[in-house]
């Protein structure tokens, strides 16, 4: 039989006890021992597990366990956050949803976060724990060897997690900030986490980095970078490694169609509104509510719907055509434009208040050019979809193929690499790709640096660019990483034409 929930006055009294206590607390590991031992109690469990985001959002760290009774020293083991197969503490957090198993099955479910023990684990409770801004922060857990339905702890669980996470940031801001020394000790090492994109460049990697940042922190994000970058591909990768991935992801081209068409198409429209509005239909906000809407080349939206656009943005709410009631919708943007917006807005193209409300958190997109070592690495794997799509052998490649692709300029980024493997792929009849297949010199031979010194002077040109925006401009900080004089560095920068529009 499932254990039963205790007396409900005599649980709530208990609550508001360990609340009180942990209230109480001014260090920061008393209180996360304090926050697993008081789970642990109230649900009468044999462990109680919290885990917390790291600051990049990427990982999941083991913050403190409760064993049988006993406090668990603080653990290291770290976890990615991403939800891939059926880890049970990734679904938890990617869907922000509690999840209560009454029966844990091992052969079922990977339980391999849980402590080897002499009796097996029989009822699970994990549920996503959030801060003040409604912003998910880890998860807490409650295990049993018993049969238990632990479901009606959540909610009391959910509030005593949201507590001590709380607690826990007005602890850190209250801390001194740590010196320099301890800040570069602190410091993790960038991991390479793709989130279904490919590229290890250094810029790849930045771009990642920056992702692992909104996946679970409900903020507007612009996507900006050349045509061909691939931008619609990290919308989806916002969207389906972060805690909306359960929801609809919604795509809109702002370019595609008319003004009249686009508005009616984002927001909806009542029967009778125009003529042939024979019903009623929703917009794509609503299609989209809970889940994330992707407005592409948001940089050619009108004028008079960004104003719409900028309303829904600050008050959540939509009024559909030929309605005079607005409603609320829960709707993340995600926008994308090759367009410089800053100077659209200077020419009064687009609206400056919108603007700084969707760069609110921009992500920009290298080109190909500027990621040489992703060059073959995109290449192979275009191939071996490509080949797999045809259901053919897979392809060999020359050596003097793999030299044409890493000295190609790709004027059209990820986007065009991808349309000449597949081309190739077609072309090639004996299993081995060969330049001719690819046609790289007859298509653009304008933009192949063929000449020695145009490709030493483009690989110069990114190294500069590379260190200076590391630096964020300081040209003495620069000069100092590359171990060169400050007059050189000018000098270099002069003669490969780098001005401070290109930092």
């Amino acid at each position: 039989m499932l254990a039963q929930v205790p007396q409900p006055l005599c649980y709530a009294e208990g609550l508001l006890q360990r609340l009180a206590g942990l209230a109480q607390v001014n260090n920061a590991d008393n209180l996360l021992s304090g926050l697993v031992e008081a789970a642990a109690e109230l649900t009468g469990s044999a462990l109680s597990q919290l885990y917390l985001l790291d600051s990049t959002h990427t990982r999941l760290t083991l913050t403190a366990e409760w064993l049988d009774g006993l406090q668990q020293p603080q653990a290291a083991d770290s976890l990615p956050s991403d939800y891939d197969g059926e880890q049970l503490l990734q679904y938890c957090l990617c869907q922000n949803r509690v999840l209560s198993l009454n029966e844990l099955d091992n052969s079922l479910h990977q339980t391999e976060f849980l402590p080897a023990t002499q009796q097996p684990w029989r009822s699970l409770l994990c549920l996503p724990i959030v801060d003040k801004q409604q912003h998910v922060s880890g998860l807490l857990l409650c295990a049993s060897h018993q049969t238990q339905d632990l479901q009606g702890f959540a909610d009391s669980l959910s509030l005593l997690g949201n507590f001590g996470v709380n607690q826990l940031q007005l602890m850190h801001r209250l801390l001194p900030p740590p010196s320099e020394v301890q800040q570069q000790v602190q410091v993790e090492p960038i991991r390479t986490s793709g989130y279904g994109l490919i590229g290890n460049s250094q810029s790849m990697r930045d771009v990642y980095q920056l992702i692992g940042k909104v996946l679970h922190n409900p903020v507007s994000v612009l996507l900006t970078g050349e045509t061909g970058t691939g931008k619609e591909l990290v919308a989806h990768a916002i969207h389906n490694c972060g805690s909306r991935r359960s929801m609809n992801f919604v795509v809109q081209n702002c370019a595609s169609l008319p003004e009249h068409l686009l508005e009616s198409e984002l927001f909806g429209y009542r029967k009778g509104a125009f003529t042939g509005a024979d019903r009623d239909h929703k917009g794509l906000f609503d299609a989209a509510d809970n889940g994330t809407l992707f407005l592409d080349e948001i940089g050619d939206m009108p004028l008079s719907l960004q104003a719409k656009l900028l309303r829904v943005l600050q008050e959540g709410e939509v009024r559909p055509l030929g309605c005079n009631d607005t409603h609320k919708v829960d709707v993340r943007i995600i926008a994308a434009t090759h367009h410089d917006l800053q100077s659209q807005v200077e020419k009064g193209l687009f609206r400056e208040d919108l603007f700084y409300r969707l760069s609110h958190f921009p992500i920009e997109l290298p080109p190909l050019r500027e990621r040489n070592e992703d060059i073959l690495l995109l290449a192979r794997h275009f191939v071996e979809n490509t080949c797999e799509f045809l259901q053919r052998s897979p392809c060999r490649w020359s050596e003097e193929t793999l030299a044409a692709l890493a000295q190609y300029n790709f004027p059209g980024n990820v986007r065009q690499l991808k349309g000449l493997v597949e081309r190739a792929v077609l072309l090639c009849e004996d299993d081995e790709l060969l330049p001719e297949h690819f046609n790289l010199n007859r298509e653009t031979a304008s933009d192949t640096a063929t000449h020695l010194r145009e490709r030493m002077a483009k690989v110069e040109r990114n190294f500069l660019l590379d260190s200076l925006r590391r630096n964020r401009g300081n040209q003495s900080k620069a000069a100092r990483e590359l171990g060169l004089p400050r007059r050189t560095l000018l000098y270099r920068m002069e003669r490969l034409g780098i001005s401070p529009d290109d930092i």
